[in-house]
């Protein structure tokens, strides 16, 4: 299944996801991809709409890869192979802080007039414009359960067949448009995959705090 953009994408998700309308439901985004898909699915279902912030931790020879990632609240989850990618105690607790850095700048950054909305007794969809190893996306839901939702879901266009398989032990329900058993990028199922800076986030927070 391809995708000419992420609207498209969102478009389809929203479909899915039809059964929540009406029911209030929380529409989280993994920036900063994620965020205009959960501005269009929020609109589309009705409910609120926030971020979840949560950044990979890299790998210490190859930055791309992701051995692990860590959640607003310094919660951590570390894949099984980041000790064969050289990332020792030390350096996880190095990259740890980096990123929460990152994280807290961003907080300030996309939403310094309010906290964080309470996702506590509400049905929480986070989106994300795809999963590759999926750590970002197993760190939000960790840390969004202890929040106590009453219902978890995992909403993404594409992800590889073992990725879904991992996150749905997590959530109370993934939908995932494209389960993928040749996968190699994120990018590689969108026709127009541009990146989405910071200032399309805020404004499109600033929006939604507005209405």
């Amino acid at each position: 299944m391809m995708f000419y953009d992420r609207n498209e994408a969102a478009i389809r998700l929203a479909e899915k996801l039809i059964a929540y309308r009406g029911r209030n439901p929380l529409v989280l985004a993994i920036p900063r991809g994620a965020v205009p898909m959960a501005k269009i699915i929020t609109d589309k279902l009705g409910g609120s709409l926030d971020v979840v912030l949560v950044r990979k931790l890299r790998a210490p020879y190859s930055p791309e890869l992701a051995i692990g990632s860590v959640d607003e609240s310094g919660g951590i989850f570390i894949a099984e192979y980041a000790e064969l990618a050289g990332a020792d105690t030390d350096y996880i607790e190095y990259e740890k802080q980096i990123q929460m850095d990152i994280i807290r700048k961003r907080r300030l950054q996309y939403s310094p007039i309010r906290p964080p909305i309470d996702p506590n007794g509400r049905i929480v969809i986070v989106i994300d414009d795809g999963l590759a190893t999926g750590a970002t996306m197993i760190s939000a839901l960790h840390s969004l359960r202890k929040k106590t939702p009453a219902k978890l879901i995992c909403a993404v266009p594409v992800a590889p067949v073992e990725t879904v398989k991992k996150v749905t032990e997590l959530a109370d329900e993934v939908v995932c448009l494209e389960a993928s058993s040749n996968f190699q990028s994120v990018g590689q199922y969108y026709v127009n995959f541009p990146q989405i800076e910071d200032d399309e986030v805020v404004s499109i927070l600033q929006s939604t705090m507005t209405q």
